[in-house]
């Protein structure tokens, strides 16, 4: 699959079996730059034409063929001895509200990457484009991962907040012993994305991230305007939710840069700024919106590399423990659950591609809002033969 982030293509092999997850390698292919800037330009709504989205569908479709072929080589998988594939793909649009249009409400998203291009190129049955049945349900279409890690990091005595920080933050509480009717997700607020772009505007383009968080951790947290991002209305919807780039993308940070230069807010302190801002808002989601304790919170995706925003988060979880009397949770690295941090997301669309082509439900309803639990994707059956080497 490939994130909110848009910085390249992460592969997982995993062998899933009866139910149990062994992972055999995991591996990310970054984009190209002119793949990327193609990818960023499909973001923008108001700039992408019909046609190269077009052409950009095939494109990352051969991408990812091209990744699979790639983590496979590497670690002596043999192409053959893979059975099917999940392809998440590229989300360029998610609109999960809903607009009237002739007397229908409309959900719909788009996610990139023509599953017909990958099981050409691979020979392996492509299970992709899982989001739309949930939208037709009634869902947001996200969060899916949950499935997954009901399956995965349940514990019996121990409540876990498992938290994804890719672009968009996202976060799935699995209370102790709980069943999957009790599992509660939801999009959390901004990870990666806004920290993304005010890293490339500060280094002009030299850095696309800040790598664990020293830039950010250089600058002053500007209390005031920290104040004003967190009254932001989507941290305070209530769940099911999900958001993304239309949301938090390219107009907010560019909103966000022009009242830093009309209140003489220096770059460096903006970064700190919205880095700080994702770390508060998801301490700020879980107070408001999970119904129970928290024993642990587990850590994925690319922030979890950031040291800078790790600590942060850390510490507000401890502040508003202290505040109210509550103990603290342990904020963990989901490798020390046995995933790698980079892995987790790739890995829950092997686990949901094995249930559609086994024709069981694959979402979470308490955590999309869908009505009821469908079955999730479409399923390109294999070619006779891989079509040869990209």
């Amino acid at each position: 699959m490939s994130g909110t982030s848009a910085d390249g293509v992460t592969v997982a092999i995993v062998d899933a079996a009866k139910r149990r997850i062994v992972l055999l390698a995991v591996g990310t292919v970054s984009y190209s730059r002119d793949v990327r800037d193609a990818v960023l330009h499909a973001f923008d709504a108001d700039c992408a034409r019909i046609d190269d989205v077009c052409r950009l569908n095939v494109l990352l479709g051969e991408v990812f063929a091209s990744a699979l072929k790639t983590i496979a080589r590497r670690n002596c998988v043999p192409l053959a001895s893979i059975d099917l594939i999940g392809s998440h793909g590229q989300t360029v649009c998610h609109l999960p509200e809903g607009k009237r249009f002739a007397g229908i409400t409309l959900r719909s998203t788009l996610q990139l990457a023509e599953p017909c291009v990958i099981a050409e190129r691979t020979g392996i049955t492509t299970v992709a484009d899982f989001r739309p049945r949930d939208l037709a349900a009634g869902g947001q279409g996200a969060p899916l991962v949950p499935f997954a890690d009901f399956l995965l990091f349940r514990h019996p005595r121990k409540s876990r907040c498992i938290q994804n920080i890719g672009g968009i933050a996202n976060v799935t509480y699995l209370p102790a012993a709980c069943t999957l009717g009790q599992v509660v997700a939801f999009d959390t607020g901004p990870g990666n994305m806004v920290i993304d772009s005010l890293t490339q505007l500060l280094t002009r383009g030299k850095m696309l991230y800040d790598a664990s968080g020293r830039l950010a951790a250089s600058g002053c947290v500007n209390s005031r305007l920290l104040a004003e991002l967190m009254r932001h209305r989507f941290l305070r919807k209530a769940p099911p939710k999900s958001t993304g780039r239309e949301e938090f993308g390219r107009t907010f940070s560019e909103d966000l840069c022009a009242r830093a230069r009309k209140n003489r807010i220096p770059l460096l302190d903006l970064l700190a700024t919205a880095t700080a801002f994702t770390a508060a808002s998801i301490a700020d989601a879980y107070e408001r919106f999970l119904p129970g304790r928290i024993d642990e919170v587990v850590l994925s995706g690319g922030g979890a590399h950031n040291r800078t925003l790790v600590g942060w988060i850390d510490a507000e979880l401890a502040r508003r423990a202290a505040s109210s009397g509550r103990r603290r949770p342990r904020v963990l690295l989901m490798d020390q659950l046995g995933i790698p941090v980079d892995a987790r997301e790739a890995v829950s669309f092997a686990i949901l591609a094995r249930e559609t082509l086994q024709g069981r439900p694959g979402n979470v309803p308490s955590a999309t809002g869908a009505r009821r639990p469908v079955v999730l994707g479409k399923v390109i059956p294999a070619s006779e033969a891989p079509a040869g080497s990209l």
